[in-house]
């Protein structure tokens, strides 16, 4: 395959990414969004199905992305150096996939073309998140799947085809 056969994203290291692309980049799953939970003792990690009060439960959106900084003053800024460093990006993180050199995905919009295949690779939030306003205590709320692969994610993009028309075929 050629220099140029190669996409943007895949050709490009972060630090060469347009404002737009790095905006471009991100998948829109939302498990970044979800809350963490950092054990004091031993400093590891667990996610929680618990997501920021500015996080759309429907579109899977920041309710207020420009502010959002200053309206959740622990909301994170992603920037290359963060990302490289950063253990709770999710393993399917398109800024965590490509500092770590591989491709994006099937799944991944700017692969697929599709939004909406985010959704149906399973590794979209979308109808697993416990709004914050409605979560007592954070610890009640562990799960483990913001931190793993989705079984439908992991299929190669031919596999991933043949299994959604047999879906569509079957409704």
């Amino acid at each position: 395959m050629s220099d140029e056969a190669i996409p943007w994203w895949n050709a490009k290291p972060l630090e060469a990414l347009s404002p737009e692309e790095w905006e471009l980049l991100c998948d829109g799953c939302g498990r970044c969004c979800l809350h963490k939970l950092r054990d004091p003792d031993d400093g590891s990690l667990a996610f929680t199905a618990v997501a920021c009060r500015l996080l759309d439960s429907e579109t899977i959106r920041c309710r207020d992305y420009a502010r959002r900084h200053a309206r959740v003053p622990d909301c994170v800024r992603l920037t290359p150096q963060v990302v490289r460093e950063a253990d709770w990006l999710p393993p399917t993180c398109a800024y965590r996939l490509r500092a770590e050199g591989k491709a994006l995905p099937w799944w991944h919009p700017l692969v697929s073309g599709d939004p909406a295949s985010v959704v149906r690779a399973g590794v979209s939030v979308r109808g697993r998140i416990v709004p914050e306003r409605e979560a007592e205590a954070l610890e009640d709320h562990v799960v483990a799947w913001p931190g793993r692969w989705p079984k439908a994610a992991k299929r190669t993009e031919g596999a991933a085809r043949v299994v959604l028309r047999r879906r569509a075929s079957s409704v």
